[in-house]
């Protein structure tokens, strides 16, 4: 069945050049994924709350390292992507990335977590504005939504202070280890209307 409207932006808009390092801030910035990082990636599954709200563990290194390889396969299939956020030590201190990235309609969905020592001093909300207009101006994204937990306060203040406009509640959509929760839906569009 043809499609009615020429896709949005074509094959080829991320998996045809190298996941880029992007920086944030002197001291923080977005890079790909690197093999050795699986250390500091199972270290970061350990945390509760990663654990809570992500609903995954990491149970042995070559699962941390597996978890690692996948984003640059899914960077060439330009279904997801995901960069370590590192610090001044180029040492992981989070993640932010696309997923559900779908290029005919120039959306995806965010996701993003930090360890607990880089938690209160607005980075998370700094890396995704740094993503978001990224998006929105280099790989020409039209629109960017995320979910989160109406338990999980913490996500909320990082989507509204990125400028992510709440647009509802999907009830009960979502089953984490304590039973299903309500979830939070936020976007921002390319145009500049939050």
């Amino acid at each position: 069945m043809p499609l009615l409207v020429a896709p949005a932006l074509p094959a080829g808009t991320l998996g045809a050049q190298d996941q880029p390092r992007l920086p944030v801030r002197p001291g923080l910035a977005l890079r790909p994924w690197r093999l050795d990082d699986a250390t500091a990636v199972r270290a970061a599954f350990d945390c509760p709350a990663i654990q809570r709200w992500h609903v995954r563990r990491l149970d042995s290194d070559d699962e941390a390292r597996a978890w690692v390889a996948q984003w640059a396969g899914r960077w060439r299939d330009e279904t997801a992507a995901s960069w370590a956020i590192a610090d001044a030590d180029d040492r992981p201190v989070g993640q932010v990335g696309l997923r559900g990235v779908e290029l005919a309609e120039a959306s995806a969905q965010v996701s993003y977590w930090v360890v607990p020592a880089a938690r209160g001093r607005g980075v998370a909300t700094e890396v995704l504005l740094a993503l978001t207009g990224w998006s929105f101006t280099r790989v020409g994204l039209h629109r960017l939504a995320l979910e989160h937990s109406t338990a999980n306060v913490a996500s909320c203040r990082v989507a509204t202070g990125a400028g992510f406009t709440a647009e509802g509640v999907a009830r009960a959509s979502v089953r984490h280890a304590d039973g299903w929760h309500d979830m939070h839906r936020h976007a921002r569009l390319a145009t500049g209307s939050q």
